[in-house]
């Protein structure tokens, strides 16, 4: 019979406050590779963690420079380059007759660009989780709060880890397998 792979320890927390609470010894203590799980958002649970602003804003901005500049080059292209009319004496390009369909490429590769680098950012799709093999944990989702750490973090020790989530207040640990 093998031994499977650690995941990494499961915290059980009474109410939000000890779990943010915890969170703050936690993210004291140095780890970084460790997630909060509540069935609703907490206010500060994010400054309790330690988190920064997300990323997912740069992919959105990049993806929208990207989308202006292509409709720009691309109605330039064909009025302009690939099949110049002339038409009243008019120019064959304008950037004001260009905007609107550039600023809707604009809204489109934005778009693709914040749902690109939230899936990137996440590590998305992932089809499995070790987490959701375990029984306990589906409590997330009703009325239990949990701190996961790791044991791939560079400070996990399963003892001192163990001894932190205790003087945390959780109210039970296990070990998590994949």
């Amino acid at each position: 019979m093998s031994a499977q792979k650690q995941y990494g320890l499961l915290a059980e927390f009474v109410n939000t406050s000890s779990v943010l609470h915890a969170a703050e010894k936690v993210r004291n203590a140095g780890f970084r590779k460790w997630d909060v799980f509540t069935p609703f958002p907490i206010h500060g649970m994010d400054k309790a963690m330690g988190l920064k602003n997300s990323k997912v804003g740069w992919f959105s901005f990049i993806g929208g420079v990207t989308g202006y500049a292509t409709g720009m080059l691309m109605i330039w292209w064909m009025n302009a380059v690939d099949y110049k009319i002339l038409i009243g004496g008019k120019p064959n390009f304008s950037p004001f007759g260009a905007f609107p369909p550039s600023y809707e490429m604009t809204i489109l590769l934005g778009a693709f660009g914040a749902i690109g680098g939230m899936l990137f950012l996440n590590r998305l799709p992932r089809l499995h989780h070790p987490l959701l093999k375990n029984k306990r944990f589906g409590g997330a989702t009703h009325d239990k709060f949990y701190i996961v750490i790791e044991t791939t973090d560079p400070k996990y020790s399963e003892a001192e880890t163990r001894k932190l989530l205790e003087a945390a207040g959780s109210r039970h640990i296990e070990m998590v397998e994949e």
